[in-house]
């Protein structure tokens, strides 16, 4: 170990734990187990265990994987620390006497932990884990094995001999769709035919080989291997009987979710009726900046608009992009999105802009249609301050203007280049894709019936491996469409044009000898573009949300003439929406065929839905918490708007095309729906508790309220602890291990200790109140938002498929937002006394 990790071992990890442990020595015996079997440990060890789990994160990325396995994760005081949960636990179980009182649903899942951790322990003491590389042709024994002293092998006890590797790609598209491996299985003087690829795991021996990498040639591959039969049937053994915890949670009359859900109506009982008052959530406004392009330029775009009906027909053209089959409509919002942060451009919609460009390319290269990162790169160039033309980046002698610097850029690794040299790379692959438009290199829209990918080609890509006839054809038509549509914008006879784009749809359905052409996926998605379903379900949240949440302060002055029939309105008109944004969600699913919740700004779409089915679910008890969960999941929606948020529907690489990804990820990111609930609520009673005028039914609202933050919180962590579970056996299932302490698998783990902190926070009778449990209900969100966030933002690991740049705005509004609350929950904390 180097000097500089000792120093950071002894200065920031060992101290806590060090005094925990010296604290026993200096005690009784006695004492020490007092102290061991007390709720006041259970916190405490808690919140050790996860201030270490957070530390090792930022040590993983500052000094790598293996550092942080060998300084926190693996270190003997760690494993202590999770020895001395155990017995904690262990002890109060006796102490306590939970068995003898039938605390079932409380053993069954505290002892699944325990068994989880026995299965973890197991896999780290004699589990074995490694690599074996084959090449087409070749046969091997060898498993390469790295560990902490160094690299070593492991010979097998049979023979593996690659026959054939694939590497089989999106149609028309360099991404691969996967990868897969042929071996012959030499063992005990027998052959085997055996197939590998990403989710499709080869046993042999209690040895498990999964599909995880290939050589560059694609004429090798990479094989996972590890050997962990003990290990793996503990934990998943753990696993099933934390699901059967968390079950009897619910179901079982001695359970603490049971109890609170009989004192949330002995309070309704005793209060007879609650009113529920608080102007809380202000629906955020939404300013669109006006562009403002030269006049002349304006004029010209609008007096050479193409026809909405022709440009429909055009948008539903079939059109081949990033290994995926869309409508041509599809690809222009796209495209229009990524240059000009916006869905319309001079009244034009995406189509009408689209076969603009492509039939004008000169008057389009004076437009202000690129949107500038920043105000840095308009001062260096000279440049406009929001938008720029594509004919301002190049100078008199049609030189790159941004060439130098770029280039300067690109040879450096990406992880060292500034913010600012990468606000520059992509202002240079917007420019890139304007070119490619100028020259008619995208999108697909010929189909090649020969080509063994079934690549989709433009029709200014190399046409030479179609026959003279087909290229011709697709030069000549195209060039001739084009020509058509610029004689039509000064006719105003749209035949012609129609009949060339009827030829070349014509021309595709005959050459599409892969049948990717789907008439009804197609439609469906030009309806999904049409209807703007999300943007549309956040407005009636927020309209809805709104007007539930004035409904309930007319509550509290006491108004009650037709309040009732008003509030059944307002919650069918939310179910209304709410059923819509579930058919939103589902045309999604039909288009890309897998569920919607791949990407940042589908797994906010979700997280928004959660919200409102958590909100639909505890509103019966509480009219506040439906129009808060309304408002909430309205904001959601706002967020996935916004422009750093890509709507586009992509293609999952291999290691994403699991059943269980889809398990993991729709019950975790269900879990966040209802911590979110229990976030506005812990917000609500804080601003009751500083602002209590003079209900005197106001200690009722509170114990209700925060009953429901109770009955919320205990829902969601025991989603998260389960899809936490889940994304372990997806893990496993894909690549042979189910937790390789990367930060993302790290930071969920931390948000169920820290939820876990605050719903055992009441065993500890000295340290709990209204106000404290409130209070760390809203701080504990922050652990969902660097899980959800963060973890992409500020660490590094294997989840970089939900990473979402720009970012740090996000952050500097999160950290005024908590820094607000702060502010609250002192208030709040001065004013308590006089409830």
């Amino acid at each position: 170990m180097s000097e500089r990790e000792q120093s950071f071992t002894h200065f920031y990890v060992v101290p806590p734990l060090i005094f925990l442990f010296l604290s026993f020595q200096y005690h009784s015996m006695d004492k020490i187990i007092r102290f061991i079997s007390s709720y006041r440990a259970t916190i405490l060890l808690l919140l050790i265990y996860a201030t270490g789990l957070a530390t090792a994160t930022f040590v993983e990325k500052k000094m790598g994987t293996e550092a942080a396995k060998m300084l926190i994760y693996y270190s003997p005081l760690f494993l202590f620390l999770q020895l001395l949960m155990v017995l904690n636990f262990l002890i109060i179980l006796f102490r306590k006497n939970y068995l003898k009182r039938k605390k079932w649903a409380l053993i069954t899942v505290h002892a699944a932990l325990i068994v989880i951790l026995a299965g973890a322990m197991t896999t780290y003491l004699f589990g074995k884990e490694g690599q074996v590389h084959i090449r087409e042709g070749e046969t091997s024994d060898q498993m390469v094995m790295h560990t902490s002293r160094g690299t070593r092998t492991r010979t097998l006890p049979f023979r593996l001999e690659l026959t054939d590797f694939r590497l089989n790609r999106y149609p028309g598209s360099q991404s691969p769709s996967s990868y897969e491996s042929d071996l012959r299985v030499h063992v005990d003087g027998e052959v085997r035919e055996a197939k590998i690829f990403m989710n499709n795991v080869l046993d042999v021996k209690g040895y498990r080989f999964f599909q995880a990498s290939f050589d560059q040639d694609e004429q090798g591959t990479i094989l996972s291997v590890n050997k962990d039969v003990a290990g793996r049937t503990i934990t998943y053994s753990g696993y099933l009987l934390l699901m059967i915890g968390f079950i009897l949670m619910f179901i079982m009359p001695r359970s603490r979710f049971r109890k609170l859900l009989r004192q949330l109506r002995e309070t309704r009982a005793d209060a007879q009726k609650i009113a529920t008052v608080l102007v809380l959530t202000v629906l955020p406004l939404c300013t669109f900046a006006q562009q403002r392009a030269d006049q002349s330029l304006i004029n010209a775009v609008q007096q050479n608009r193409v026809p909405e009906a022709h440009a429909a027909r055009f948008g539903a053209l079939p059109v081949q992009f990033r290994g995926r089959m869309m409508p041509m409509n599809t690809f222009s919002s796209e495209i229009l999105r990524k240059l000009h942060k916006e869905q319309t451009i001079g009244g034009l919609n995406a189509d009408q802009f689209m076969l603009s460009l492509l039939a004008m390319p000169q008057m389009w290269m004076q437009v202000p249609l690129i949107a500038l990162p920043n105000k840095q790169v308009s001062e260096q160039y000279a440049l406009p301050v929001d938008h720029a033309p594509y004919a301002r980046f190049f100078d008199q002698q049609g030189s790159y203007r941004l060439l130098p610097q770029l280039q300067a850029i690109y040879h450096r690794p990406a992880g060292e280049r500034t913010a600012a040299e990468k606000d520059l790379v992509k202002l240079d692959e917007k420019i890139n894709i304007i070119w490619q438009l100028l020259n008619h290199n995208m999108p697909g829209i010929f189909p090649n019936p020969d080509d063994p990918s079934h690549t989709w080609y433009a029709a200014g890509d190399d046409l030479s491996l179609f026959p003279e006839v087909d290229s011709l054809f697709i030069h000549h038509t195209f060039t001739r469409y084009l020509t058509e549509v610029t004689r039509s914008l000064q006719s105003g006879d749209w035949s012609n044009p129609d009949r060339v784009l009827h030829e070349i749809e014509a021309w595709q359905l005959q050459n599409d000898k892969a049948s990717l052409i789907r008439p009804a996926k197609l439609q469906a998605e030009l309806r999904y573009n049409r209807m703007n379903i999300f943007s549309k379900v956040r407005v009636g949240y927020f309209i809805f949300g709104g007007l539930l949440l004035l409904l309930a302060f007319m509550q509290q002055l006491q108004i009650r003439r037709g309040r009732r029939v008003v509030t059944l309105l307002l919650t069918a008109g939310i179910v209304l929406f709410f059923l819509w944004h579930m058919y939103g969600m589902a045309m999604r699913w039909y288009i890309s065929g897998h569920a919607p919740w791949s990407n940042s700004y589908e797994t906010m779409v979700y997280i928004a839905w959660v919200t409102l089915l958590a909100g639909l679910l505890f509103g019966r008890k509480n009219l506040l918490t439906l129009a808060l969960a309304t408002l909430f999941g309205g904001v959601i929606l706002f967020v996935s708007g916004l422009n750093w948020m890509d709507p586009q529907i992509n293609t999952l690489v291999p290691v994403l095309k699991s059943p269980w990804l889809m398990f993991h990820v729709a019950v975790i990111v269900a879990a966040y729906g209802f911590f979110g609930i229990s976030f506005l609520l812990g917000i609500t009673n804080l601003s009751l508790m500083t602002f209590p005028g003079r209900d005197p039914l106001l200690s009722y609202r509170l114990k209700e309220l925060s009953i429901i933050n109770n009955l919320s919180m205990l829902a969601g962590l025991a989603l998260m602890t389960i899809g936490t579970f889940l994304g372990a056996i997806w893990a496993n299932e894909s690549w042979g291990r189910y937790w390789g302490w990367d930060p993302k698998e790290t930071w969920a783990l931390i948000t169920v200790v820290v939820y876990t902190i605050v719903t055992h926070l009441h065993l500890v009778k000295r340290w709990y109140s209204d106000w404290l449990f409130n209070l760390l209900s809203v701080f504990a969100f922050a652990s969902v938002l660097m899980t959800f966030l963060g973890v992409n933002y500020l660490l590094s690991g294997m989840h970089s498929y939900g990473q979402t740049d720009n970012l740090s705005s996000v952050f500097i509004y999160i950290a005024v937002a908590f820094g607000i609350i702060g502010v609250l929950g002192v208030v709040s904390y001065r004013k308590r006394e006089k409830l």
